[in-house]
Formats: C-alpha cells, structure tokens, sequence
C-alpha cells in the first residue's frame, strides 16, 4: 500500500508562470519546427523537450493535477497562439501531440514517482517524446513532400537525447525548490 502523498499548493502566481512556461515553449517550438536544420531535424526538436522538463517539475512537487491543470490550460493557451504563428496544420498536430504526450507523461510519472529518482522523469519523459513524436509528425507533415520521415527519427532522436540531458536540472530544481519535508520521498 503506499504511503499517502502531501503535494505543496500551488498558487495563482505559480500557476500563471507554469503556463506562460510551458506556453512559451511550444509556440517557440511550433514555430522553430518549420525551421529544418537539415532533413535529419527542425530547430524544434531541440526546444520542445523542455515541455516534459516543466511537466516532470510541476508533477515532482504539486502533484498530478496541478500538473495536468497546467497542461490543459498550456494546450489551449499554445494552440490560440499556434494558430495565428504556424500554419493551421502545425497547430492542430502541435495540440494533439501535445495534449495526449503530456497526459501520458503525467500519468506514467505519477505512477513511477516513488522508485529511484531519475526513473519517473526518465521514463515518463521517454513515453511522451515517443507518443509526442509520432502523433506530430503524421499529422503535421504527411503527404506534404517534405522529408518528415527523416525528420520524425531525427526529432525522436533529440528528444530522447535532451530527455536524458534533463535529468541534472530536474535533479537539481527538486534539490534547490523550497517544499514541506513530506512531500519529497527520499532518493535512493
């Protein structure tokens, strides 16, 4: 049986930069994916993953709500946005793959969230950057004679890469963020 979980609150304020986070990222992102740095990758798949680092961090201290709060109120904040700066198929791949990405990291965070460390963010952000990947690509770019396969492989890449590379700064935002002594469990 596990141990009940005391989340910190978030408040107002926390939650408006949350989503002004996580709103700046994939708007940046939707607009830097229609930028290829070659027919391997877009200068999106290098911003992006930092959405699962923000995801992971709210998740890590407020909780799966809170988490998914922000999420959903970051998907219909990026996609208003993403409408008027990216093309409208850009928006609508962008907000799908988004919406369903985070939702499965929330969700498969949440649930590792008591192991080791490093294994919830490892892996939660794996399962989004896979889901994210692949529902983005297939709409954003099917049948548009673009190279979006390549793309798709070289995005997954990054992402899976900066996933990995997120580890440091989510270990150390959980070691330098002020929280109440119960709702850290201890590292192992």
């Amino acid at each position: 049986m596990k141990a009940a979980r005391h989340f910190q609150a978030m408040n107002a304020r926390q939650f408006a930069v949350a989503v002004f986070c996580m709103g700046l990222i994939v708007v940046g992102s939707n607009i830097l994916v229609q930028v290829p740095l070659n027919d391997w990758l877009t200068w999106g798949g290098l911003s992006y993953p930092v959405a699962f680092l923000v995801t992971d961090v709210l998740n890590r201290r407020f909780g799966p709500a809170a988490a998914r709060r922000v999420a959903w109120v970051g998907f219909a904040t990026a996609l208003a946005v993403s409408i008027w700066v990216a093309s409208p198929r850009i928006a609508l791949a962008s907000g799908l793959a988004y919406i369903c990405a985070q939702l499965a990291d929330i969700r498969v965070f949440d649930r590792l969230r008591d192991q080791r460390w490093w294994r919830a963010p490892l892996l939660s952000g794996t399962v989004g950057a896979v889901l994210d990947t692949a529902i983005f690509f297939s709409v954003a770019f099917a049948a548009t004679g673009t190279p979006w396969v390549t793309w798709m492989l070289g995005d997954l890449a990054i992402k899976l890469a900066v996933n990995l590379s997120m580890l440091a700064p989510f270990r150390a935002l959980m070691w330098n963020l002020a929280r109440p002594a119960a709702a850290e469990p201890a590292a192992r």
